[in-house]
């Protein structure tokens, strides 16, 4: 019933753009406001439709288009670029409004917020584990919806992402020959990141810094774990022979 209704208001929308581009709106309903604050968003005047749907939720809080309202006070700021606020307004519907039939699309949308303000990797990824989060928060409470296969590939390149600063930290701390350091990165990919490109790569760059750190035995564990883990991997073959190498050297000083 609602989306009829919706489309109603829509109709009214493009009936008052028709008129005015911009009109005395004090004597309006609240139907006929919302349907020229659709007008303004519709015709991209995104400043002016920002005004009118703030207006419309401070003057009518029961009105029964306030979630509508709500809603697309969100969509205006994400169109905006203003990805802060809109995460601020798609939140609000979430909370305040869980009945709302909106409530889907603005967690995808407060979702899709996040992933915009995500950095590159080299930044503080605070926005990053925001996405994540309210991507799976999606996926966990409308899994039907036809947007979770896109939520899921979203989650899987942010933590990515994820996985490439931890891999760099650990590169850098190699190179600094803080060895306890870059262990403790390599292996942050490893127990975190395990099903992402760079989980192979970490355990290969770390049986290299153990075996230059002469720590044969433990370098025979993460060899032993790499054998067993990525047998597709292209460094595969060199850590068979570095497995033959270490016990054949750990033999002869038995």
């Amino acid at each position: 019933m609602k989306s009829i209704y919706l489309f109603s208001i829509l109709f009214a929308a493009l009936f008052i753009a028709g008129c005015s581009s911009l009109q005395d709106t004090t004597n309006l309903t609240s139907d006929e406001k919302f349907a020229y604050a659709m007008s303004l968003f519709n015709d991209e005047d995104y400043e002016e439709a920002v005004n009118e749907f703030q207006a419309i939720i401070l003057q009518y809080p029961g009105s029964s288009i306030i979630d509508d309202a709500q809603f697309y006070l969100g969509e205006t700021r994400f169109r905006r670029e203003e990805f802060i606020l809109a995460a601020y307004e798609y939140s609000k519907l979430i909370s305040n409004m869980p009945a709302s039939e909106f409530v889907k699309n603005a967690q995808f949308a407060l979702a899709e917020c996040y992933y915009q303000l995500s950095p590159n990797y080299s930044l503080d990824q605070r926005y990053t584990l925001k996405a994540i989060e309210e991507y799976q928060a999606f996926i966990d409470f409308f899994p039907l919806d036809e947007r979770v296969n896109s939520a899921d590939q979203k989650i899987k390149e942010l933590n990515e992402k994820l996985a490439l600063k931890e891999f760099s930290n650990a590169e850098i701390y190699s190179k600094m020959d803080y060895s306890n350091a870059a262990i403790y990165y390599y292996n942050n990919v490893l127990d975190v990141f395990h099903d992402t490109k760079y989980a192979p790569l970490a355990s290969y760059k770390k049986i290299l810094l153990l075996l230059d750190r002469e720590k044969n035995s433990e370098a025979l564990t993460e060899i032993n774990r790499f054998l067993q883990k990525y047998p597709d991997d292209e460094h595969y073959t060199e850590v068979e022979k570095l497995k033959s190498s270490i016990e054949t050297e750990l033999s002869a000083s038995k």
